[in-house]
Parts: C-alpha cells; sequence; structure tokens
C-alpha cells in the first residue's frame, strides 16, 4: 500500500476495484477514451487516451508501480508496451493472447484436460463444411475475437442459416461450437498471486436474458459435489494460465453432472459483484492483492446473496423509485455513474442478502420492480 496501481479501461469493474484499493491505500491512475469514466470518477486521475495510444500508455507506465486491466479486449501489443518500459501487468500478456480469441481459450482449456463443448475454427468456407459435417447442428457460430454480452453469436439450425451467418460475419475468424443442452449455467470466480496460492469462490448460478446476464445467484443451487468440482476446475484454469489476478470461468452444468468450460473473463466479473457484501474479501478486493503481491483473502460465503443487474432501457436517464428500493430492508444498490441509459446497458446493480436463496431471490427482484428510467 501507498503504491499506484494502472488501470486500463474504465468501466465499473474498473470503478468497484479502485474502490477497494482506495480503501486499501494505493493511487490509481485509469486510462480510458471517455472522460467522466467510472473508474476516472472516482480513481487519483485519468488519463484519457485510446487503449493503442503510445504516449499515455508510456506515461501510465512511468506513473504506476502495477499496471491492471478491466476489460479483456485490451490490444496485448498495448500491455507488451508498458512491460517493455520496465513496469509489470497482471494478468500477463500471455493470458489474453489465449482469452482474446475463442479458438485458442478453447484448445487451452482441452490441452489441460477440461471439457469443453465440440468446436472447430472456422476461416474460409471449407472449414464451414468440415464443421457442418462433423459437429453438425444445432450450433452456435461466433466471432474467434473480442464480443461480449452476446454480440457476435448466431445460433445455427441448417446448412442455409450457416451460410448466410458466415457470408455476413465479413472474413474474420470464426467459431464453431455444438449447442449443448444444459441444465444450469454456472461461473466460478478464482484468483491466484505470484506466490501461487490460488482460491475460488463458491459457485455462482446465473441466468442470462438476450445473452446478458441478469440475475446471479449465491451459492448456486447444485449439489456440494458439483460446487466441488466447478471450483477444482476453476482453479486448474488459473493455474493453467499462469494468471495473477482474478478470473471469472463461465460453465454450463450438463444434465449427467458433466461440466463444460464455456468462457473466461481474465478480471472480475458480473456474477462476482455479489461478493462486495456476501463474503469476507470481494472479487475486487481479491484482485487487488493478487496484482499487487498480497497474500488472497478468505473467499467464505458469509451469507446467501442474489445479485440482479440494472439495464440502461434507452427511453431516459434518470432513475426513478430509488427511495422505495433502499425502504426494502438486507439491499445494497450500485450505480456505475454512466451518463447515458443506453438499451440494455449495465448501469447498476442490486444485491440482496437473506436467510436463503429464496427469499434473496425474492427481495431482489421486488426491489428491481420499484425502479424506471425516466
Amino acid at each position: 500500500p501507498g503504491q499506484t496501481i494502472g488501470m486500463v479501461g474504465g468501466g465499473q469493474l474498473g470503478r468497484m476495484s479502485t474502490f477497494k484499493a482506495k480503501q486499501m491505500g494505493y493511487t490509481v491512475v485509469t486510462l480510458d477514451p471517455a472522460p467522466h469514466s467510472p473508474c476516472g470518477q472516482v480513481a487519483d486521475a485519468q488519463l484519457i487516451a485510446g487503449y493503442t495510444d503510445h504516449l499515455s500508455l508510456i506515461e501510465l507506465s512511468q506513473r504506476c508501480d502495477v499496471v491492471t486491466y478491466e476489460f479483456e479486449n485490451v490490444p496485448s501489443e498495448s500491455v507488451e508496451l508498458i512491460v517493455s518500459h520496465g513496469k509489470p501487468v497482471f494478468p500477463a500478456a500471455s493470458v489474453l493472447n489465449v482469452t482474446q480469441n475463442r479458438v485458442r481459450e478453447k484448445t487451452f482449456v482441452r490441452q489441460l484436460g477440461l471439457n469443453v463443448a465440440d468446436f472447430l475454427g472456422v476461416q474460409d468456407q471449407d472449414d464451414l463444411e468440415q464443421a457442418i459435417g462433423q459437429i453438425g447442428f444445432p450450433a452456435i457460430l461466433k466471432t474467434a475475437g473480442g464480443g461480449y454480452d452476446g454480440k457476435g453469436q448466431f445460433v445455427i439450425g441448417s446448412a442455409d442459416e450457416a451460410v448466410r451467418a458466415f457470408e455476413a460475419s465479413g472474413g474474420v475468424e470464426l467459431i464453431w461450437e455444438r449447442q449443448v443442452p444444459f441444465d444450469l449455467e454456472l461461473s466460478v470466480i478464482c484468483a491466484r498471486n505470484q506466490q501461487d496460492e490460488v482460491v475460488a469462490y463458491p459457485p455462482t448460478e446465473n441466468i442470462h436474458v438476450n445473452n446478458i446476464l441478469d440475475i446471479s445467484i449465491a451459492p448456486a443451487r447444485v449439489s456440494p459435489e458439483v460446487q466441488a468440482e466447478a471450483q477444482h476446475v476453476a482453479c486448474e484454469v488459473a493455474a493453467g494460465l499462469g494468471l495473477v489476478g482474478v478470473c471469472g470461468i463461465e460453465m454450463f452444468l450438463l444434465p449427467d453432472e458433466t461440466l463444460l468450460i464455456n468462457e473466461i473473463a481474465p478480471r472480475p466479473h458480473n456474477s462476482g459483484h455479489h461478493t462486495i457484501e456476501s463474503c469476507i474479501c470481494s472479487q475486487f478486493e481479491q484482485h487487488i492483492r493478487a496484482v499487487c503481491g498480497l497474500p488472497l483473502g478468505s473467499t467464505e460465503l458469509i451469507s446467501p446473496a442474489v445479485m440482479v443487474n440494472i439495464l440502461g432501457s434507452g427511453t431516459g436517464s434518470r432513475l426513478a423509485g430509488v427511495p422505495e428500493l433502499l425502504r426494502t430492508p438486507n439491499v445494497h444498490f450500485h450505480l456505475y455513474g454512466k451518463r447515458e441509459a443506453k438499451a440494455d446497458r449495465k448501469m447498476g446493480h442490486i444485491t440482496a442478502l437473506s436467510v436463503d436463496v429464496e427469499t434473496a431471490l425474492e427481495i431482489a427482484l421486488a426491489a428491481r420492480q420499484q425502479l424506471r428510467w425516466e
């Protein structure tokens, strides 16, 4: 503590990490092209610049003792530039290299001996025909790089749909994945530090609407065996990546209780926001501890919790109903300081704590019902 942390990216994950870093006595400088970014509002300073702006990246490295990032589409060249100026960046560029490309990510998971849905990389018409022949339908065709909250995904049920989606993709690298029927979507937040300490939080059960996370339930309503296996798998991934920091590992639970890894996000994760109130050490504090070389904290869940996202509606930017929401006991309300409430934009979240997840779910949903955009 007392040193300066650089944060590449100015979104809500950086904002919530910065709150914890400041509480622990660190100074934070963020870099983001948007003035008044959610993170910039609470950091000590913001460099208003793009993620490939060499001069600003060099300035960030000069002003900071260690650098991290809050979204995984930071160009790995930018990370390497900071490292070349003598400052460590965590998670490392090698982690980004794996997680920024879905084909590399799935190949990496498979090499660890862990389960993924059948997949093939698709770069041309021949690859597409091979994927149709080998894996078949139904399938999901996704861009291999970029994309979040379901962007760049097509559900494919026929060869005609496959050709149309392939042509619409504009020649970027794609991944063809078998669409697997699953019972639940789970995620595990996992952390690893430079001393090779690895910890995992209890799995969270996630419910998506239109490919955007809507509800996270902690602990997930699964057997103790599935909980333990999900945590074990997450730790294997973190260790295999050589991760330093926090990552969110998304999984599908199949009807036979097999776990398939769907995605790895090398940063704090939306499904871990409940840990701010529900755990001894939140995912954000854990991330700061890990990147700053400190011992990791306890991942113990001290209360069942449900988090629900607050999304923009595109119809107004003033949130009404907050006093009514705050009359609800055991509810924690977070807004991210975003100026425009665009449709489906993550504007904030609500976490409800209770004696069991069913009650917490009722409280969280009732609290969110109080809110409306005007």
